[in-house]
């Protein structure tokens, strides 16, 4: 038993209970046997206490887009669109493998840990044929750090020879996506309310795969039981793109294909026409915002407001490394924020509403709104506890505020199903600089092959 005691607790619940000086206890089983204001007063025979004074417990943050390798190439094509980007990366991460990979997501994971957050999904559709067990790479290094993994099995069909935007050498056939796909289904996916471990379906993107990929991997995905997941509506020119080869907008070529519904989260989302938010809501269709790519990319500004008003599930990511170097989860609740009042003026989101996204939204796109993102007796004890009495949030009394609007918190302690993967600001399962080592390395050596 763990209790934390003397903190303010935030626990994200229907209600939006908030304790200014509460506990939270948490049981042998990993779940959440208790919070409430006060100290706990109940029995503590044998429990570990820790004192949370001057810092504030809240959900674990929940990361859901990512793309885990790109950190093995982060600070490249600096000032580009997204399509001029991707140009110039595609034949760069040809060349990657298992070693590149798993040294890529063990930096990526271990510092999403150190940002707040206990449960990432990936979105990995990149698969060189000389280049190993990518998937399982990153699968171990999700492991090693201690975080609660979704990584989806994605694919790309759609070379240049065909219309698309990747070079051939980076596609698979269509078949062989498909049954790789139901293999990792097979081999990974734990169903289970305690799962660590949860496999989705991600064909890429509408200018890299082709509508046979996307209506079949969708079925595929239904067949099995898991969560589908795509980019859509990014950038202007994946409009256009989708305007010229389907004569419709990008979110009309998700319904036609049968990739709309309350499995089916979507990254991005910035680009949407009033009938295309609409279509999202009546669908139950989720939103991963990801606002810092969106500015590194120069994308625009999702219209998030409008998507919470009409009831559009919507959570957090921070997209791969290589768009958006920082990768700080715990960054995203105010770049959030800053969004949508750039967008939408001053009271188009608040620092609670922002904090929302990153944990019980998030959990409500990967289908874990039942399991995580809210402290609640009985469910699982993914928590973090932020340190918020340094001199960055001295003077800011509202400790969610602090949070969201201050500077970057530090994690005093970040709990997985009560387990340890952060403590006093260091990883419990890896050691930082080895991991920052390794990716170093497998940077080097994948710009020496170009």
């Amino acid at each position: 038993m763990i209790i934390i005691e003397n903190a303010t607790v935030a626990t994200v619940d229907a209600a939006g209970t908030e304790h200014s000086d509460g506990h939270v206890v948490v049981g042998d089983d990993g779940r959440i046997a208790a919070v409430g204001a006060g100290s706990y007063a109940g029995e503590a025979g044998g429990a570990q206490r820790v004192d949370g004074s001057g810092c504030l417990i809240t959900p674990g943050l929940v990361n859901t887009h990512h793309h885990l390798y790109q950190w093995a190439t982060r600070g490249l094509a600096q000032d580009d669109t997204l399509f001029g980007w991707l140009t110039t990366l595609y034949p760069i991460w040809g060349r990657i493998d298992a070693e590149v990979v798993g040294a890529a997501a063990g930096a990526a994971l271990g510092w999403l840990a150190l940002s707040g957050c206990t449960t990432s999904m990936d979105h990995h559709y990149v698969f060189p044929r000389d280049g190993g067990d990518v998937l399982e790479a990153e699968i171990l290094a999700a492991r090693e750090i201690g975080l609660r993994f979704h990584p989806t099995r994605g694919s790309m069909d759609l070379g240049q020879s065909q219309g698309g935007l990747p070079p051939d050498n980076v596609v698979e056939d269509t078949d062989e996506a498909l049954a790789a796909t139901e293999a990792a289904i097979d081999r990974w996916h734990d169903p289970s309310p305690e799962s660590m471990l949860r496999i989705g379906v991600s064909p890429c993107s509408p200018f890299s795969v082709t509508q046979k990929l996307m209506t079949e991997a969708a079925a595929l995905a239904r067949r099995k039981g898991v969560r589908l997941h795509t980019h859509l509506a990014e950038t202007d020119d994946e409009d256009d793109f989708c305007r010229e080869k389907f004569g419709c907008t990008p979110v009309e070529y998700a319904e036609r294909l049968g990739w709309l519904g309350d499995d089916v989260w979507l990254a991005h989302g910035v680009h949407l026409d009033d009938a295309s938010v609409a279509k999202l809501a009546a669908t139950g269709t989720g939103v991963a915002h990801c606002p810092s790519s969106n500015a590194r990319l120069g994308a625009g500004l999702a219209r998030v407001r409008d998507l919470l008003d009409a009831g559009v599930p919507v959570g957090l990511g921070v997209d791969g490394s290589a768009s958006q170097e920082a990768a700080h989860l715990g960054e995203e609740l105010r770049q959030a924020l800053y969004v949508a009042r750039l967008r939408g003026g001053p009271t188009a989101m608040t620092a609670r509403e922002s904090l929302r996204l990153g944990t019980l939204g998030g959990a409500r796109l990967l289908g874990r709104q039942d399991d995580i993102g809210s402290i609640e007796v009985g469910k699982l004890a993914d928590l973090v506890l932020w340190r918020l009495d340094g001199l960055g949030h001295a003077g800011i009394d509202d400790k969610v505020a602090a949070l969201v609007l201050g500077p970057a918190a530090p994690v005093e302690l970040a709990l997985v199903a009560g387990r340890p993967v952060v403590s006093r600001g260091e990883l419990v399962n890896a050691d930082a600089a080895v991991l920052a080592q390794r990716a170093q390395r497998v940077h080097e050596q994948l710009l020496r092959k170009i």
